[in-house]
């Protein structure tokens, strides 16, 4: 899927995004398949041997470490392989919702709604996916990298994203299944994508209370560390130092907004 074939040396890239943003889980890479047979091609892969969700495979890179591939088969149900488009999962069924009516959503009319609002890459092109610690290289050139950070940590990341060539970001909230907010439209859309992550993600995939998600085409990575850094010089660090909700507050704005 990805074009950008630039090298990059990962190991340094992740670590001045620790060292920016604080992380307490392992930024990791997510690739695209074609053919099953290259995913499985990749040294010391792992193989699923129960049915997961792609949430649980997601959080063994993010939490464990692991690299690892799977296929359609590998995953429950058509919602986790229609967000990435295995197994022809975009069924009228699927599209119709019925398995979430008077579960997730009141009507049938309002699943169905729900699922034509989700970001999902087109059916019919890839085969397997992989995702593995970005550090690695295992996965290079990576369709799209990911990361769990706290709410501040994200908005530092995206003043970081729009210290050069400003863009406002529009993001979704489909509300369950949000992994299509996050690494289903940043693959479908090539575009940095945030998420909140759903119950199905902290349920199954260990994501904490605390955490959002942030997927991107790798090249929005770089260039958000290169933006950070130039607001570290200006003094704007994450985490945030508290000034104080009763001083006076003259002194602080002065240097952070100068008139």
């Amino acid at each position: 899927m990805t074009d950008d074939t630039t090298p990059q040396d990962w190991p340094a890239i992740v670590g001045e995004l620790d060292r920016l943003l604080k992380l307490r889980s392992i930024p990791f890479a997510m690739k695209m398949f074609e053919r099953r047979d290259d995913m499985e091609a990749i040294a010391r892969i792992r193989r699923p041997t129960a049915v997961h969700t792609l949430d649980q495979v997601v959080g063994q890179a993010s939490r464990l470490g692991w690299t690892v591939g799977v296929t359609a088969e590998d995953l429950v149900g058509a919602q986790c392989r229609a967000v990435v488009g295995l197994g022809g999962a975009k069924t009228d069924a699927w599209r119709s919702g019925q398995h979430m009516a008077g579960v997730w959503f009141s009507t049938e009319e309002d699943a169905a709604a729900h699922q034509a609002a989700m970001n999902c890459v087109p059916d019919g092109r890839y085969e397997a996916l992989a995702v593995g610690p970005l550090s690695t290289g295992k996965l290079d050139p990576p369709d799209i990298v990911l990361f769990y950070a706290t709410p501040g940590a994200m908005i530092y990341f995206i003043n970081g994203l729009q210290w050069a060539g400003y863009k406002r970001f529009d993001w979704s909230v489909v509300g369950e299944s949000a992994c299509a907010d996050s690494w289903g439209r940043a693959l479908s859309r090539r575009e940095p994508s945030l998420s909140i992550p759903c119950f199905a993600e902290r349920r199954y995939g260990g994501v904490l209370d605390d955490e959002m998600l942030m997927a991107t085409p790798p090249e929005h990575l770089v260039k958000a560390i290169e933006g950070m850094k130039a607001l570290s010089k200006n003094g704007f660090r994450y985490p945030f130092p508290q000034y104080g909700v009763q001083q006076d507050v003259r002194a602080g704005m002065a240097v952070s907004y100068p008139s």
